[in-house]
């Protein structure tokens, strides 16, 4: 695979890799997405906004420059800014890799970071040092209008051009609560939601604080996802309970859906509405619960991401789409193009419908189920022109 170079939400030639339940492997635009889908299907997003959650400054003792991306907070309530953990590098950008970024000075608790207009105070720094929990000296509303005033998105080297607020906020953000974009969900604009309403596919949201995806450290990395919060809505839950109750799919829009989802519903009182905090690393031990199906990204092996695939996918069967991507040139990276995979199941079941000759059957299906299609259009974002016209990655 090859990295997205340019922040193109929704190119023209994106692809898509669909992965059916007995591990086939299908190529398709990606603007066939809607074609995977049956009637009586539910898509699930995240729609959380981005942060500029990105902020330079200095480190007050030694008066050395640094890089503090924030990384997570205990819940999503506006007011709780009283600690966030955060990625600290030393000068420099994101035009350095992160993996070849300065580690930052040596820090301690107590220490003052000048994150211009905002100071705050290291409260403890963790084994790998790039890592620390941070407190901000300032209430919330300040808080708030200090990383927007001065936060830019957090950005790495594959994109050369200064990555603006909009390339990172999908067509349906809402609360301002991830750290980095939800990006599988760029692939949703208003055409694509009617044409999932016309073919009676459901679509619900729920709100999930998509963290980091790479700290430039490999030990760190290896301890990605961190904690994320979480909130499903009550019309989402009831959504899944009918969706499933008619024996028909419930597809996440992204491992942050999926995670939240999964977190949810193995709790003991099972999948129920309100906040919580995704502590867990979903794998090819993970006994899947509620996500029937997932449309991601193309990740590279070895990423927090790919292992969450690994859910729903043997290794062999990944090994072989990766041999397909990298062979076509696939792009990876959170403007690249996407994969679509069910849920493996036995072979004494009946064989997905998702190949070449039941999909063609499938073109003119009809809506046969009404599905719970609530979009909130009042926080659906018209796309700028230039997130519609010239972003990739």
């Amino acid at each position: 695979m090859k990295a997205a170079t340019r922040p193109i939400q929704r190119p023209t030639d994106a692809r898509l890799l669909a992965i059916d339940a007995d591990g086939e492997l299908i190529e398709l635009p990606r603007a066939r997405l809607t074609e995977l889908f049956a009637p009586g299907d539910l898509l699930i997003a995240n729609d959380a906004a981005t942060l500029p959650a990105s902020l330079t400054g200095v480190h007050a003792p030694s008066g050395a420059a640094i890089e503090v991306r924030l990384a997570g907070r205990p819940s999503l309530d506006a007011a709780d800014v009283g600690r966030f953990t955060a990625i600290v590098l030393g000068g420099g950008d994101y035009r350095t890799p992160t993996e070849r970024r300065a580690d930052p000075p040596s820090m301690k608790a107590g220490d003052t970071l000048n994150l211009r207009p905002l100071t705050a105070t290291v409260r403890c720094v963790f084994a790998q040092r790039r890592r620390i929990e941070i407190a901000f000296d300032a209430a919330p509303d300040r808080v708030w209008s200090g990383i927007a005033a001065h936060g830019r998105p957090i950005q790495y080297a594959h994109i050369a051009e200064p990555l603006a607020l909009w390339d990172v906020w999908t067509a349906i953000a809402a609360r301002p609560v991830a750290f980095e974009p939800p990006s599988a969900g760029f692939v949703l604009d208003w055409a694509l939601l009617d044409s999932l309403r016309r073919r009676g596919v459901g679509f619900q949201t729920l709100t999930h604080a998509a963290g980091l995806s790479s700290t430039g450290d490999a030990a760190l990395d290896a301890l990605l996802p961190f904690d994320e919060a979480y909130e499903l809505p009550e019309v989402t839950v009831v959504a899944i309970a009918a969706t499933k109750a008619a024996g028909h799919r419930v597809v996440a829009l992204g491992t942050t859906v999926s995670r939240a989802l999964e977190h949810a519903a193995s709790r003991p009182d099972g999948l129920q509405a309100g906040e919580g905090l995704a502590t867990q690393r979903l794998g090819p031990d993970t006994l899947l619960r509620v996500v029937d199906a997932i449309v991601s990204g193309t990740h590279e092996a070895g990423t927090s991401h790919y292992e969450l695939l690994r859910a729903f996918a043997d290794d062999d069967v990944l090994r072989r789409a990766d041999r397909l991507l990298a062979a076509n040139g696939y792009r990876t990276h959170e403007f690249g193009d996407s994969v679509w995979i069910e849920r493996r199941r036995d072979a004494a079941q009946l064989r997905s419908n998702l190949n070449t000759a039941t999909l063609a059957s499938r073109f003119g299906q009809r809506r046969t189920t009404a599905p719970f299609w609530i979009p909130n259009e009042s926080r659906m974002r018209k796309p700028s022109r230039r997130a519609s016209t010239s972003k990739s990655a």
